[in-house]
């Protein structure tokens, strides 16, 4: 409950967060989804798929090429034992998820748009940047994903390089998509949630692991017997599940229903079926993620380069010399870990991994162009023409990747993949610390603004998350670096302003939540170069009750 008033009073000479400020009149100009309105005040499953939507796009980057392939690496390394932290890494994907759909909700701005009106210029820019270099990161992973399906769909013939450009196909097909309408495009979308599921429930089925197994490490919160190896890919589980773009995404997703801002019971009816959405979206990734995990975690634990050698040249499979006849254990990634279902289970089981892929790739470059043109058209205020800014960021995302598959061997893209993950986990923070910031300032979200126990928890979350994705960047950094002192310098530089950037942010959020007349808020040097620009004052009328819609 919230001593603040739903209507917020702000400073005059600043831009407000409503859909009043021409920044916000720019994105509104959208289709929007119509909620039906029902005579009834409980639970409506109408109301539940009109706003149906938003959270099974965003859930689609738990789902791309890079978090299968750290699904996949999990079960191998640590068969089921590392079920839990899958499973906690989306929990928490959702508590931040639901912080990003509520500021959309409630105040007509998507993420990227408010840290245009709350942040300075210089520290803008800065998140601004970061935010581009996790898209690139993801963008890559997605893009060298899908083509390696195509290239085992078409049994070698399409070689990697020429798989990325067919993946320029997506900005179009994107665009021409976009025109049918939004509920087609959801629909296009969840249809290729649904090939996932098929395609790697089918694995599941075949391959028939071990239920008990699965259950165990599920609710088993540790990793009994396990190598330094399984702790780092635990690392990687939340690394690969929490990606900070996607905040930025979902927050502009939500502005696609319409909903009336001025009422405060549509406000409430809009956070809860979103929150439900998003629960469910989850779910249905978390369970298809699970089935990879333990797909590899039944055929590969354990298992070296020759056992599957073996196999391989047993079922006479023409892919098997990518496996070394040794007795180092067995590192795949979602090519060699299509091979070994090939060989096990027959050929048939390779192209139906890979057709899963595909879908995994082809929906997550495409969600990809929508949070790189919020992400862009927010920090900039640009008013460029849906093209153009889909075209700009798809084309910043393909030049690099194109360079990495025409010049790397499809054998050595492992550990390109740890290396964008953790690209993305450093960029972790200017995401959830801008988000956490913004919902909890009573000058922006009003009654909706956060509890000091839903702060407390999201920011104890938060430092949990970052420090143990800062701990992977560091210790893949220091495993990898070479010499060289032009790089040392260009390390020690980045990392300065890394630190700098984050304590900026940090002590933006402690002010974003303090009461006009603290001391902090009215120090000068606070407000000219830290202090938000947006609502210096507020009102507090009397306390309102709330309650969610029953």
């Amino acid at each position: 409950m919230s001593d603040y008033s739903l209507v917020l009073t702000f400073d005059e000479s600043q831009p407000r967060p409503t859909n009043t400020t021409d920044l916000s009149s720019k994105v509104e100009k959208g289709e929007k989804v119509h909620i039906p309105e029902s005579s009834s005040t409980g639970f409506s499953f109408r109301k539940l798929w009109a706003f149906t939507g938003p959270g099974f796009l965003m859930s689609i980057a738990y789902l791309d090429p890079g978090n299968i392939e750290s699904d996949l690496q999990s079960g191998t390394i640590a068969r089921y034992k590392l079920l839990w932290v899958l499973m906690s890494a989306t929990v928490l994907g959702l508590v931040m998820q639901r912080l990003s759909a509520r500021l959309g909700v409630v105040t007509g701005l998507h993420l990227a748009d408010m840290c245009y009106h709350q942040y300075r210029k210089a520290p803008r820019l800065f998140v601004w940047l970061m935010m581009e270099v996790a898209i690139i990161g993801s963008d890559m992973q997605e893009v060298i994903g899908t083509s390696i399906a195509i290239y085992l769909l078409s049994n070698k013939m399409i070689p990697l390089w020429i798989g990325v450009l067919i993946t320029v196909i997506d900005t179009l097909s994107f665009l021409m998509l976009d025109k049918y309408g939004l509920r087609k495009l959801e629909l296009v979308f969840g249809l290729f949630i649904v090939i996932m599921a098929l395609s790697f429930g089918f694995e599941f089925a075949i391959v028939q692991p071990d239920i008990k197994d699965m259950a165990k490490g599920l609710v088993t919160p540790w990793c009994s017997n396990c190598q330094e190896s399984s702790f780092l890919q635990a690392v990687g589980i939340i690394g690969a599940i929490i990606m900070p773009h996607n905040l930025y995404l979902h927050s502009g997703l939500v502005k696609s229903r319409k909903v009336d801002r001025t009422k405060k019971d549509k406000l409430q009816e809009a956070n809860y079926y979103f929150f439900i959405e998003s629960c469910l979206a989850l779910f249905v990734s978390f369970v298809i993620n699970v089935c990879v995990v333990s797909v590899f975690a039944h055929g590969l634990y354990n298992k070296t380069n020759s056992d599957v050698l073996e196999i391989c040249t047993k079922n006479n499979n023409t892919y098997s010399d990518i496996f070394q006849n040794d007795t180092e254990l067995v590192e795949v990634d979602i090519y060699k870990g299509g091979v070994f279902l090939g060989c096990q289970f027959g050929i048939g089981a390779m192209y139906i991994w890979a057709i899963g892929i595909l879908a995994a790739g082809q929906s997550s470059t495409m969600t990809g162009c929508y949070a790189g043109q919020f992400v862009m058209e927010g920090f900039l205020n640009l008013q460029w023409s849906r093209w153009k800014r889909v075209g700009f960021t798809r084309l910043v995302a393909i030049a690099p990747t194109f360079y990495v598959a025409f010049f790397s061997n499809i054998n050595d893209l492992t550990g390109m993949n740890d290396l964008l993950n953790a690209v993305m986990s450093l960029q972790l923070p200017f995401a959830t610390l801008p988000v956490i910031a913004f919902t909890s300032n009573p000058r922006i979200m009003g009654e909706f603004t956060n509890g000091l126990g839903n702060v407390l928890i999201t920011i104890i979350l938060s430092a949990i998350i970052i420090s143990i994705n800062l701990y992977f960047v560091i210790h893949h950094t220091i495993t990898n670096f070479t010499y060289n002192l032009t790089l040392l310098i260009g390390v020690i530089t980045y990392s300065t302003i890394y630190l700098f950037m984050c304590a900026y942010l940090t002590l933006h959020l402690v002010i974003s939540m303090l009461d006009d007349s603290s001391v902090l808020r009215k120090n000068p040097f606070v407000i000219r170069f830290i202090g938000p620009p947006i609502g210096n004052t507020f009102s507090q009328p009397k306390q309102t009750n709330y309650s969610p819609p029953k």
